[in-house]
C-alpha cells in the first residue's frame, strides 16, 4: 500500500510531462506537414555507391 503513495505521484508527473511535450510539439508546428516526408521518399534519386575507392588497411606495415 505504501508503494502506491510513491507510484501515483510519479505516474501523474510522467503524464504531465507527456502532455507538455505533446503541447510543445503542436505549438511548434511539428504536425504541420505530415505528407511531405512520405513524398520525399518517392521523389529521391538513388545514388550509386562509388566502388572505385580503394582503402589500404595495411598501409602502416
Amino acid at each position: 500500500m505504501e508503494s502506491l503513495y510513491i507510484l501515483i505521484p510519479i505516474a501523474i508527473v510522467l503524464v504531465c510531462v507527456a502532455v507538455a511535450i505533446f503541447l510543445w510539439a503542436v505549438r511548434s508546428d511539428q504536425f504541420e506537414d505530415l505528407e511531405r516526408q512520405g513524398h520525399n521518399i518517392l521523389l529521391d534519386e538513388d545514388e550509386t555507391p562509388n566502388t572505385n575507392k580503394k582503402t589500404n588497411i595495411n598501409k602502416n606495415r
